[in-house]
């Protein structure tokens, strides 16, 4: 399902859920005082220095710097995007996800609903199986496998099934009534008639059973035995089902991605098995859907190098473009993408079964950077020594390299291009499109770095109120706060007004609240600052800062008013503002001078 997760829903989720658990069951902790450590999960270390807080519900590596909520920690531990946590999380909590969609709340699936269909998915997947063995028509299925070079072994390893000829064998025998009907409809393996009755969606089909990233069973491809069309058919989309974020064989590929620092990925299911079959366990397979960016972002999660192998015909050109066009926004942080184009008439199935493991694995050193075919596409069609031909190149690549992050490659690229097209970098550089934003991580250290000097009160404010939220209810009115000139005062007012009338929040809700801002990583640190005192200590003290904050903020006011008054006079209101904020400074001054109780 699309659509945003409204922030009050992940608030609801992170109060029901224990951080310490959830990471407890991935990573064992032992009690440290009043927290919890262990040995960080994230960078090699002996002496432990990864830390939970279970009042905080907020993790925090001393060591390394990596913190969060048990979002963030699902995120970088499990590879999970945010929706997949929050729904990782949800399920444990016994929740529903629901979904904004154009500013409206959609209804979520229903938990009932989700269980029926990964159960009808599970006994589908049997009834597939069990055919393959016995049905009458599976010699046909068996020979054909045989016949493709796949050993009875490998075909069980992958679930490998068979939907024999017959409008309804499986419609049959889990759809005996109304209910289990329709529900098989809802699930993508049976198709409702329009004048009634249902009928097999796969029929006369090898059957592939595709998992997500989880091991989840979500749906089927099937592979039609003979010359029918379509020749490969999948499940349809479901509440299960994404075709443009789901790669076939990538549960059982993880492992071997990080091994291997590589994932291959190639266009069939037939590929994936017939590679693993010869020993070349980490290619995956897009599921009849173009390479989107929410593939490669999951791959990116567990390999930093991609390779794509296309078929090298006019058809796999275009794929390999089209792939091309969807990587360049992805490539950051140091990844790497490059295409491999095989003989004509050969696929990874057929070829590796000709040449063997070693001599496919040699192909893949021969493989392409996309940085390479990038400019050998653009200038198979271009005259470079014509002056316009260069003008014209430099035309066709200034979107695409405007779509490539900011950072090493992009400077590479760009210096590669001004090297073909003989144009001076200066000049090349004002010819580019303005830059985009510095990636995420680059863009936080400059703002931690920028951050550093935020004033101690500020400071020791922001971290009172994102350890003890509850403060938050102490506050009133943060808008005088805005008066303040000084680093941190902006995040300082924002975080004010996210706790005023909001006494539920923990510091593992507040970060997510702010998991895309440009504060993120100050935040960080300062949810992770201890203050060793009592907890009436820390409400004293916060509300000691407040009175200081706003005497700062009054004096600053005033000497703005008096500096404007002296050079050019003040208005009517700016006259009675200023008669205001000198009344306010004797109140404030009073209340400096009240002894605390």
């Amino acid at each position: 399902m699309t659509g945003r997760i409204p922030e009050k829903f992940v608030d609801e989720l992170l109060t029901r859920i224990d951080i310490v658990d959830v990471i407890d069951s991935r990573v064992p902790l032992r009690r440290a005082g009043k927290d919890y450590k262990a040995c960080c999960p994230f960078h090699e270390e002996k002496t432990p220095s990864f830390t939970v807080s279970q009042d905080k519900q907020f993790y925090h590596c001393f060591g390394c710097g990596v913190h969060g909520s048990v979002i963030g920690f699902l995120m970088e531990y499990e590879h999970m995007s945010f929706p997949e946590a929050v729904e990782e999380l949800a399920g444990r909590a016994g929740l529903l996800v629901p979904r904004e969609s154009r500013g409206a709340l959609a209804a979520p699936a229903r938990v009932d609903d989700l269980a029926t269909t990964t159960d009808l998915l599970v006994r589908a997947d049997r009834y597939y199986r069990r055919q393959l063995r016995e049905h009458p028509q599976a010699q046909e299925a068996v020979a054909y496998l045989k016949g493709r070079g796949l050993s009875g072994e490998i075909a069980a390893e992958f679930g490998l099934g068979f939907a024999p000829e017959g409008w309804d064998n499986l419609a049959r025998t889990l759809g005996s009534d109304p209910v289990s009907q329709q529900a098989l409809v809802d699930a993508g393996l049976v198709v409702k008639k329009d004048n009634g009755g249902y009928y097999d969606r796969f029929r006369g089909r090898i059957m592939f059973p595709i998992h997500d990233y989880r091991g989840r069973l979500i749906g089927f491809g099937g592979r039609v035995l003979g010359q029918g069309e379509p020749k490969y058919l999948n499940s349809p989309e479901t509440a299960l089902f994404h075709k443009g974020r789901e790669l076939y064989g990538l549960f059982r590929a993880r492992e071997a991605l990080r091994r291997e620092n590589r994932a291959l990925v190639v266009e069939g299911y037939m590929d994936v098995v017939a590679l693993a079959q010869f020993g070349l366990d980490y290619a995956v397979a897009t599921l009849g859907t173009a390479t989107t960016r929410d593939h490669l972002e999951r791959l990116f999660r567990y390999t930093p190098e991609v390779v794509f192998c296309f078929d090298g015909d006019r058809a796999g050109r275009d794929a390999a473009w089209r792939a091309l066009g969807n990587t360049l926004p992805t490539l950051h942080e140091g990844r790497q993408v490059s295409f491999l184009f095989l003989p004509e008439s050969e696929d990874p199935d057929t070829l590796i079964r000709k040449e063997g493991l070693e001599a496919f694995a040699a192909r893949l050193q021969t493989a392409v950077s996309l940085p390479d075919y990038l400019f050998q596409t653009l200038a198979a069609d271009i005259d470079l020594g014509r002056l316009d031909g260069r003008a014209r190149l430099v035309e066709l690549a200034r979107p695409l390299l405007s779509n490539v992050p900011q950072g090493a490659l992009r400077e590479l690229m760009a210096a590669r291009l001004a090297e073909i097209s003989l144009l001076a970098p200066q000049k090349l550089s004002s010819l580019l499109e303005k830059p985009l934003p510095p990636t995420r991580k680059v863009a936080a250290a400059r703002r931690a770095s920028q951050d550093a000097g935020v004033p101690s009160l500020v400071q020791t404010a922001l971290a009172l109120l994102l350890q003890h939220p509850r403060l938050g209810q102490l506050v009133g009115d943060p808008q005088p706060f805005l008066a303040l000139d000084g680093k941190g005062i902006p995040l300082l007012v924002e975080l004010m007004r996210l706790l005023n009338g909001q006494a539920d929040l923990n510091t593992g809700s507040i970060i997510e609240h702010f998991r895309d801002s440009k504060y993120i990583l100050h935040i960080g640190r300062l949810a992770a600052r201890e203050h060793p005192m009592h907890q009436q200590d820390v409400e004293a003290e916060f509300l000691d800062l407040l009175r200081q904050l706003r005497r700062e903020a009054n004096r600053q006011q005033i000497e703005r008013l008096s500096g404007k008054e002296r050079a050019a006079g003040l208005n009517t209101a700016e006259k009675a503002e200023l008669v205001r904020l000198l009344r306010e400074k004797q109140d404030l001054e009073r209340e400096k001078l009240t002894p605390r109780s």
